[in-house]
């Protein structure tokens, strides 16, 4: 497996502007190659409206916490196997194959998931999305990088990264598009389809990378689609180019050594420059997810829900600015990442994210402690059978809130007086039946969080820890993973920091909500806040600046050993 994420300044994307306008087969190219992350993009962000949905029409995944962590995270299982699986077809089959067996993947799970009459196969189709994603997420970069002129390669590639953020905008979109339709998550999860259809489609009339043809002896080929990507006058030069490029990287990954794995792994965390690289990028990518992003991508309408929003509709309009705000804060990196540093870049962005997750913390915390009365007399009017039956046998009863109702039993439901939600309700079995009735007297129905004072200022806390977020932990990560190893090895450690991405992107996915149920939502923000402290010591004892550096300096500097102040040396750079 080989490219990676490559960085691009504000003079390479006005060369890309005036090269693509004279020449729009290039962009035509980039484009479509770019749907894979547009495709990304919204997997990662339309499950987490969808789950609103699939939670009403199943009553078993509405109880089932787990369950429900299960059809999210199944995607990224996915997503992994299918990213280890898309290295081994990218170097067997070529790009263009990759890439439009990915699209099969998702179009197949997407109509599995539009069809799906239970929770079961709703994980099957997930799973082959997963699979697509994972295969799009490292082919697609890879294309662009390969087919594009050498000179605004890096804009066209950092295109691919906003097509990424685009797409979560857009999966949020739709998703509040589809409220009111019939068969609403089915929908959201089955117009998933459409763009991977499309690509298909664009893709069987694109080449193959010129450079994966050069090095499987089609070179003719290779030097016929250069003529489209390059003026006449440098297609020879390029030509030349290529022609060393693959004798050099033969060169490198003979050197690398042949074996499975494990073996490729011991010769490389034997070599001291590779070790420290290593450290450094592996554990950037599981920071970067640690910190709990994902955690906001997913499961943003739970959040906002959590914070006192009970309405699904209203869930879905609000976290439309978090990924707003992320989609923003990526353009914004690939404007200040050569000028302020990738350090800086990092470190500032985590003392955001540790300060908002702390703010998190704090107004969670309240809104629970605060959180409207159960009242006696409310809770027993909706019949003999409906109130909540741990309230019914509590001996400190007449000292429950809103949040003991929903935290003594995952059965259980408030419903908020009509009048003011602020004001004592009732503590229910949660039915449908139930959840009618509620509504049915003007009244709001509660089973993810209570109805606060305080939400407006949770989502602003989580507004701005996203805007913390995303210039540095969330795309510094890839930027210094590009630049940190051998060229040599850069290939194998940059799969083995993908790898390490999405395990943590699982791990963190598959456990967010069993959290908030085990700890509460502010002590898990707080987790997070944790994790994201370590992440900062992390930073600046151990990744070094590689801001303007050549890689034979960054290789020097990795060699000597990268020491922080106070712990630098009087000779030390």
């Amino acid at each position: 497996m080989e490219g990676g994420i490559q960085k691009a300044d504000t003079s390479e994307f006005i060369e890309c502007f005036s090269t693509t306008w004279k020449h729009p087969y290039i962009m035509r190219l980039a484009l479509s190659a770019g749907i894979g992350g547009l495709l990304f993009g919204y997997d990662t962000g339309v499950i987490s409206g969808a789950l609103l949905y699939i939670r009403d029409d199943f009553p078993s995944v509405d109880k089932k916490t787990f369950l429900q962590e299960i059809i999210v995270s199944t995607a990224v299982a996915g997503a992994i196997v299918g990213a280890g699986v898309g290295g081994w077809m990218n170097d067997k089959f070529g790009r263009k194959i990759s890439i439009l067996l990915a699209d099969f993947l998702f179009f197949v799970g997407a109509v599995i998931m539009a069809f799906a009459p239970s929770p079961g196969v709703i994980i099957i189709g997930r799973v082959f999305v997963g699979l697509g994603v994972g295969m799009a997420s490292m082919t697609a970069p890879l294309y662009i990088s390969e087919a594009s002129p050498a000179r605004i390669r890096g804009a066209l590639v950092s295109m691919n990264g906003l097509l990424i953020t685009g797409g979560q905008f857009l999966s949020y979109l739709i998703n509040l598009t589809f409220t009111k339709v019939d068969g609403t998550w089915r929908w959201m999860l089955g117009v998933a389809g459409l763009p991977a259809l499309i690509q298909f489609i664009l893709m069987l009339s694109l080449p193959e990378s010129p450079r994966w043809l050069y090095r499987n002896n089609k070179e003719q080929e290779a030097v016929d689609i250069l003529r489209k990507l390059y003026p006449e006058d440098e297609v020879e030069r390029e030509v030349e180019a290529l022609r060393e490029s693959i004798k050099t990287e033969s060169t490198e990954k003979s050197s690398i050594g042949e074996g499975n794995v494990f073996s490729k792994f011991g010769k490389a965390w034997s070599n001291v420059i590779v070790r420290r690289g290593l450290i450094a990028g592996v554990g950037l990518q599981v920071a970067q997810q640690f910190v709990g992003i994902n955690t906001v991508m997913y499961y943003s309408p739970t959040i906002v829900q959590l914070a006192g929003y009970a309405s699904n509709k209203t869930a879905l309009a609000l976290s439309l600015i978090t990924s707003g705000l992320n989609a923003v804060g990526s353009i914004v990196s690939i404007f200040f990442v050569d000028r302020a540093g990738r350090r800086f870049l990092l470190l500032t962005s985590l003392v955001g994210i540790i300060t908002w997750l702390v703010v998190l913390t704090v107004v969670f915390d309240i809104a629970a402690n605060n959180a409207p009365a159960v009242s006696q007399l409310d809770s027993s009017k909706f019949g003999g059978n409906s109130t909540c039956p741990t309230y019914l046998t509590a001996p400190d009863a007449s000292t429950w809130n809103c949040m003991t109702c929903l935290k003594s039993n995952t059965d259980c439901g408030f419903c908020a007086s009509g009048g003011n939600h602020l004001q004592p309700g009732a503590c229910l079995a949660s039915n449908y039946g139930l959840k009618n009735a509620c509504q049915g007297q003007d009244g709001e129905w509660f089973t993810r969080g209570c109805p606060s004072s305080f939400g407006f200022l949770a989502l602003v806390g989580l507004g701005l820890y996203i805007i913390s977020f995303s210039p540095g932990m969330g795309t510094i990560p890839w930027v210094v993973n590009s630049e940190i190893y051998p060229l040599r090895y850069r290939g194998f450690c940059g799969g083995i920091a993908a790898v390490a991405n999405w395990s943590s992107n699982l791990l963190v996915s598959l456990t967010f909500l069993s959290l908030t149920q085990a700890l509460g939502s502010a002590f898990t923000f707080l987790l997070f806040a944790g994790f994201a402290i370590c992440a900062f010591v992390f930073v600046y004892l151990c990744v070094p600046e590689t801001k303007g550096l050549q890689f034979e300096e960054v290789e020097k500097m990795l060699e000597r050993g990268f020491k922080p102040w106070p712990f630098k040396k009087g000779s030390d750079e």
